[in-house]
C-alpha cells in the first residue's frame, strides 16, 4: 500500500541536495573542529561558514547563531539561560526603594511572560522556573490563536525579564504579530529608561538601564514561510529547527543578541562591563564552544545541513507560499462538499495563518488519525512532541475548545513534496472514513 505523507508541521524529509552537502563530513571531512591540525580545521572552517550562512538569512552578526542539539534544547537555553545570568547578579538587577535605592542584598522576584499557546519544551521550562521561584504569566489568546497584546502591556513590569510568544504555532498556524510585540516592549523600556534618568538625579544608583524586558520568539515553524529578518521582527532570541526545514534531526540554534556598549549597566556612576557579551548563561559547560554559551563538539555535518536546508528555504519561500496556499484553499473549498460541518480551528485561511496548516473539527467522528493511518494518510492531533500522551491538545483548549473538541480535532500540514493529486486522494480517503 502506497502511503502519503500530511504532517510537514511535526517534521520534514531532508531535501536531497542537503543530503549532498553533508555527505563529505561524515568521513572524509571528520576532524574535530577544535583540533589545530587541518583536519580540524577543515571541520571548523565548515562550521564557520554555515554560520556565516545562516546569519547572513536572518540578518545578525555570525557570533550571534548558537548551535544548539534541537529547538527544544534552544527554548531551554533562552528561558533558563537569562534566569540564571540574572540569578547570578551578572546584569546588575537588584531590588529598590520607594526612593529608587537599590538593596544590594536582595534580588527582585524575575517576572516571566509567555503565551499560553507555546510548545510545551516553553511551558514545561516556565513551569519549573515557578518551581523555582521565578514569577510566570500565561497570556491569553483569542478564538483565533492571536495574543492578547492589551494583556502583554498590562503585565510589564520593572521586574519583568523575559517575554516569550511563538511566531507561528505548529498545531493551527496561528501568525503572532512579533514586531508588533517588539514595539510594546521597546516603549516599555523606553518608559522605565526616562524614569530610571528621573530616579538617578536624585539617587547615584539605579535598577536595569534599557537591558530587560528581553524579547524570544520560537521561530521553528516559521522559517519554511515568514521572513525571519531579526532586526525587522526586533527580538533579542530566537529559535529555529533544522527539522522543521527539511534539514537532519537533533541540530537547532539559538539567535542570541549581543549588548552593545550603549546598553551596559551604570552602578554609582561608573560603567560596568559585563564578564559576558551575551543575556544568557550557559546551560551546558565544558569546552566553551558556541561562544562559551554551549559547550560539546559540534555536530559538524548537521550544522552544515541545517545551513544549506536554511538556504534552499530563503530562496523558494516566496514561490513555495504561493502553491501551498493555493493547496490549502482548494482543499477547504473541495472538504465543503464533502462534510459541510467540519470546523477550522484557529484563524481563517489567510495572512494570520501558515499555508500548510489545517486544523480540523470533526463533531462525533473519533479514531480519525488511526482511520486515516491504516488507509495509508500520515495526519496528527497536534504536536508530535505530546500527541502520544493522552490529554487533549493545551493550544486548542486555550482557544476556548472543549476536551471533547480538542480530542475530535486533526491536523493535517502539507509540505514540499505535497501535490494536488495527493491532495485529492486525501479527500477521497476522508469521505470514506468519515
Amino acid at each position: 500500500m502506497k502511503r502519503y505523507y500530511f504532517d510537514f508541521a511535526a517534521t520534514t524529509p531532508v531535501d536531497p541536495k542537503v543530503v549532498r552537502a553533508m555527505a563529505p563530513y561524515h568521513s572524509e571531512i571528520f576532524g574535530n573542529p577544535g583540533s589545530l591540525h587541518k583536519f580540524g580545521q577543515e571541520a571548523s572552517a565548515a562550521v564557520f561558514k554555515a554560520r556565516n550562512k545562516i546569519s547572513k538569512l536572518i540578518n545578525c552578526d555570525y557570533r550571534e547563531i548558537i548551535f544548539t542539539g534541537s529547538a527544544t534544547e534552544a527554548n531551554n537555553l533562552a528561558l533558563r539561560g537569562v534566569i540564571k545570568r540574572i540569578m547570578n547578579n551578572e546584569l546588575g538587577i537588584k531590588n529598590k526603594n520607594a526612593e529608587g535605592i537599590i538593596h544590594n542584598s536582595q534580588f527582585i522576584i524575575p517576572r516571566v511572560i509567555v503565551s499560553s499557546i507555546e510548545h510545551e519544551s516553553i511551558l514545561k521550562t516556565a513551569k519549573d522556573l515557578e518551581d523555582m521561584g521565578i514569577e510566570v504569566v500565561y497570556l491569553p489568546v483569542s478564538k483565533e490563536g492571536i495574543v492578547d497584546l492589551k494583556k502583554l502591556k498590562e503585565s510589564l513590569n520593572e521586574r519583568t525579564v523575559l517575554v516569550s510568544i511563538m511566531y507561528a504555532n505548529n498545531e493551527m498556524g496561528a501568525i503572532q504579530p512579533i514586531a508588533k510585540i517588539s514595539g510594546i516592549i521597546k516603549d516599555f523600556r523606553d518608559e522605565l529608561r526616562i524614569k530610571n534618568n528621573e530616579l538617578r538625579k536624585n539617587s547615584p544608583f539605579t535598577i536595569h538601564n534599557s537591558l530587560f524586558p528581553l524579547l524570544h520568539t520560537d521561530a521553528a515553524q516559521a522559517f519554511n514561510y515568514l521572513d525571519c529578518d531579526v532586526k525587522d521582527l526586533g527580538v533579542d532570541l530566537m529559535t529555529l529547527s533544522s527539522q522543521k526545514i527539511y534539514g537532519p534531526k537533533g541540530v537547532g540554534l539559538l539567535y542570541a543578541r549581543r549588548i552593545m556598549n550603549n546598553e551596559l549597566r551604570i552602578v554609582n556612576g561608573e560603567r560596568i562591563i559585563h564578564n559576558s557579551p551575551f543575556y544568557i548563561h550557559p546551560l551546558i559547560t565544558g569546552g566553551g564552544q558556541e561562544e562559551g554559551l554551549r559547550s560539546g563538539t559540534e555536530n559538524v555535518a548537521g550544522i552544515v545541513g541545517f545551513a544549506e536546508a536554511a538556504e534552499l528555504v530563503a530562496h523558494s519561500r516566496e514561490w513555495e507560499n504561493k502553491r501551498l496556499r493555493n493547496l490549502q484553499e482548494y482543499f477547504v473549498k473541495k472538504f465543503k462538499k464533502i462534510y459541510s460541518k467540519f470546523i477550522l480551528n484557529g484563524p481563517v485561511i489567510g495572512k494570520r495563518r501558515l499555508p500548510n496548516n489545517l486544523n480540523l473539527y470533526f463533531s462525533g467522528k473519533k479514531d480519525l488519525i488511526f482511520k486515516l493511518d491504516f488507509a495509508g494518510f500520515a495526519v496528527s492531533g497536534g504536536s508530535a512532541c505530546s500527541s502520544r500522551l493522552a490529554k487533549p491538545s493545551h493550544v486548542l483548549k486555550a482557544l476556548g475548545c472543549s476536551d471533547l473538541k480538542a480530542s475530535e480535532s486533526i491536523r493535517i500540514s502539507f509540505g514540499r513534496q505535497t501535490t494536488k493529486q495527493e491532495v485529492d486522494k486525501l479527500l477521497v480517503a476522508l469521505r470514506k472514513v468519515i
